[in-house]
């Protein structure tokens, strides 16, 4: 299959999934408007990103594609808890601490993209609009799964005390976000040493795993899902499938082996670096030995 006819497939699978996230997230949740609260926002998650490729691809430019994707969470976020029937606690809370990650997120790549000019994943696709669209519907489907559970507990019409869960899942998000903080702040500062030009970076947290703002991302979700837990009823459950999600998409998909093939690319058969490789994991936090 052609280029094309697989983004063809990609952007069909995406409305799928946005849809079929709707209709199961929606589930005994509140109304807006006479529509399901949770499927207007899987919408309104689309529809942000199908409205800012327009002028993206007319200009031929990948540049606020991070950016939206950052607005996104913020404006689904937002709307979740301005017309949600009860704001309680849980709500409230989910609405600022996305809002925290979404916000410093965007900021951290939207810095990194226009310092480096350009993001080379679109060097190929930008010039296309199937395809170029299609990364913008998978944007939508990204929002739509990742923050679906926290998305569907904020519209719940079954709200509960915050609980022992919620208290657990605070905890685990705080630990994701802080690994993740810590790790992007080292691996900038590591590029700013200009003794550093031309080096993997092996230090940090980067000597415990190969990917640790990766892991610090699924984790925060873990915390995100459990969270959301009390709150969810019937097939909202469905929702929870957020950090599976989001740990299928950066281990096996977009994530780690496209930064691992640059790296082999770039460093592969340097004694030092296949050491690293191979002593150090993938994913997973794991002190030196």
């Amino acid at each position: 299959m052609s280029p094309r006819g697989q983004a063809v497939v990609g952007i069909v699978i995406s409305v799928g999934l946005g849809l079929l996230m709707a209709v199961l997230g929606s589930d005994g949740g509140e109304t807006l408007g006479g529509l399901q609260a949770f499927a207007v926002l899987v919408a309104l998650a689309f529809g942000v990103n199908w409205l800012v490729f327009i002028p993206s691809y007319l200009a031929r430019t990948e540049h606020y594609y991070d950016l939206t994707g950052s607005l996104t969470y913020l404006t689904v976020t937002a709307i979740a808890l301005l017309t949600a029937a009860e704001r309680d606690f849980r709500t409230l809370l989910f609405a600022v601490l996305i809002a925290l990650w979404a916000g410093r997120l965007g900021t951290f790549l939207f810095r990194r993209i226009s310092r480096d000019g350009g993001d080379g994943r679109f060097d190929k696709i930008k010039t296309d609009a199937v395809r170029f669209f299609m990364t913008w519907s998978l944007q939508g489907l990204w929002v739509t799964l990742t923050a679906g559970a926290a998305l569907a507990a904020m519209t719940s019409g079954a709200k509960s005390d915050f609980g022992v869960l919620g208290v657990v899942g605070l905890v685990v998000w705080v630990v994701g976000f802080g690994i993740e903080v810590i790790a992007d702040r080292q691996k900038s500062a590591f590029r700013a040493d200009p003794n550093n030009a031309g080096r993997f970076i092996n230090v940090g947290l980067w000597a415990w795993s190969r990917h640790p703002n990766y892991f610090g991302e699924i984790t925060l979700w873990v915390g995100i899902a459990i969270m959301a837990i009390p709150a969810l009823q019937g097939w909202q459950f469905a929702t929870l499938i957020s950090p599976l999600f989001v740990f299928v998409l950066l281990n096996f998909v977009s994530g780690v082996p496209m930064l691992e093939r640059r790296a082999d690319k770039k460093w592969g058969g340097q004694p030092d670096y296949e050491a690293y490789k191979a002593a150090t994991p993938s994913l997973v936090l794991r002190p030196p030995r």
